[in-house]
């Protein structure tokens, strides 16, 4: 009994940066389960609302609700970097996060079909006080960097504060948008008010915060072929008129996710997270990386309805379902992993072939073309990328 006594009392001393054999813990892989929930809850409507051709309102209900989920992962996985001591006290306040993800989740439906954000903004500020608990017994316990703890402490409570004040606006107000926006910035601003204070920033591990972005593109980019599959089952379940197509675009669909798997693990990430500035933009910039990723399933969702003549749509929209996602994860890949590391011919590739996903739509075949053009940017990536010596590591 004393020594569980102890562990609840232990000081959540911060973790060195350059801390050997640092892994992701089991609660990392758990927490990053469990928001895979709410991930695949915030794809789910973007399919069903581009089929239905509501393609403005489900675009932009799927980034509102996908940058909640985002920003409560990247903050926890970023304070868990710097001071995750695993005992009691940690493991229950991060499993209160893991609920209020649950929360957020089930509360998609309604922000989607009926601009109601009241449960989906409960959930997404259970999630971000339980973080302001674990700033502040940081804050107790980690003197030298004492301001910068409190400085995380106060804005997140504020800016939650002004998210729930949102919710006495009128639904149908013409200022939800735009407050919406000024609340996101708020939010970005947290990160960079509060590592700049005297004390220092906090001492996240490179190669650990790497790590679980990795791990976050593979589940992401798993929920994508999930949710292809799905969609490949069911279309397939209704007859054998349309099996021939369906399965040219199974097998398309697969070499589009391979190829996003490739492109972004084929350099290392860590060497790029050595100042703040950098550190900053390559975290804030993976909204778009884990974004696309899982619309990239959605879209191809859309197709197989396409292909199914399950939904009442033009071949060009089905195309740009699929390629618009993938043109924006192939651009960050290559704005925060290529260009850093990159310098030759292979630095104007990338964005030579995200013009060209761009244009398969407008052709035959628009996902079968764009799995061909993934496959060699793959082959140019292998064949070019490790010829040329990394400047930065």
């Amino acid at each position: 009994m004393a020594d569980r006594a102890r562990d609840w009392l232990r000081p959540m001393r911060a973790r060195a940066a350059d801390e050997p054999h640092r892994v992701a813990t089991p609660l990392e892989l758990f927490f990053d389960l469990c928001f895979v929930v709410a991930v695949a809850q915030s794809a789910a409507p973007l399919h069903h609302s581009i089929a239905e051709r509501h393609v403005a309102d489900g675009v932009r209900g799927y980034l509102m609700v996908f940058f909640a989920i985002w920003w409560a992962w990247m903050n926890f996985t970023w304070f868990a970097s710097a001071y995750d001591t695993d005992d009691d006290v940690y493991r229950i306040t991060t499993l209160v996060q893991i609920a209020g993800a649950l929360v957020l989740a089930a509360g998609v439906a309604d922000a989607f079909e009926r601009t109601d954000f009241r449960l989906i903004t409960a959930g997404y500020v259970i999630m971000r006080l339980a973080l302001v608990a674990q700033w502040l017994r940081a804050a107790r316990a980690d003197p030298p960097r004492r301001r910068t703890a409190i400085r995380y402490a106060i804005g997140i409570a504020v800016v939650q504060l002004l998210w729930l004040l949102r919710l006495l606006l009128p639904e149908d107000s013409s200022v939800q948008l735009p407050v919406f926006g000024l609340l996101v910035l708020a939010e970005l601003a947290v990160p960079v008010w509060a590592e700049l204070a005297p004390g220092g920033p906090t001492t996240y591990h490179p190669h650990h915060i790497a790590e679980r972005y990795g791990l976050f593109t593979i589940i992401v980019l798993g929920e994508t072929v999930l949710a292809a599959s799905n969609a490949f089952r069911g279309a397939l379940d209704g007859g054998g008129a349309h099996t021939g197509a369906l399965l040219r675009l199974a097998v398309a669909g697969l070499i589009v996710v391979f190829a996003l798997w490739w492109l972004y693990f084929d350099r290392p990430a860590h060497n790029l997270l050595s100042a703040l500035r950098h550190s900053l933009t390559w975290g804030y910039g993976h909204y778009f990386i884990f974004g696309s990723a899982a619309a990239v399933g959605a879209g191809l969702a859309v197709a197989v309805d396409h292909a199914a003549h399950q939904a009442e749509l033009s071949g060009v929209l089905a195309g740009y379902a699929v390629a618009v996602p993938v043109a924006v994860y192939l651009f960050f890949v290559w704005l925060l992993h290529v260009r850093p590391h990159q310098r030759g011919v292979l630095l104007f590739v990338f964005p030579a072939v995200t013009a060209l996903v761009l244009l398969t739509p407008l052709g035959p075949a628009p996902i079968e073309v764009l799995a061909a053009l993934l496959t060699g940017l793959v082959a140019v990536n292998v064949r070019l990328g490790r010829r040329v010596p990394d400047p930065i590591g």
